[in-house]
């Protein structure tokens, strides 16, 4: 990430490597859950609980982001522009 201030881009080595970790870890859970000496049941319980997981951390991460994002306050209101048929 850039340490520019004001500078909120993330550089796209960052984004590959956030991608391909997520792509990983999801191809391994779901390797793992379907080599699982298991009965089917418990293996889809698994995988509808790792699913579960997965959408409430990107929940969690946009809940957290906004919060962020939001403690800065509100944006400045821009001054009145007056044009030449109101009076000043």
């Amino acid at each position: 990430m850039s340490d520019t201030p004001g500078s909120k881009q993330n550089t796209a080595a960052f984004y590959g490597q956030a991608v391909a970790s997520f792509a990983v870890a999801m191809a391994a859970t779901a390797i793992g859950i379907y080599q699982l000496s298991a009965d089917a049941w418990v293996r889809g319980f698994l995988a509808i609980a790792v699913l579960y997981l997965v959408t409430s951390s990107f929940t969690l991460a946009k809940v957290i982001r906004d919060r962020q994002e939001g403690a800065t306050g509100p944006a400045p209101v821009p001054a009145p522009s007056y044009t030449s048929f109101e009076k000043r």
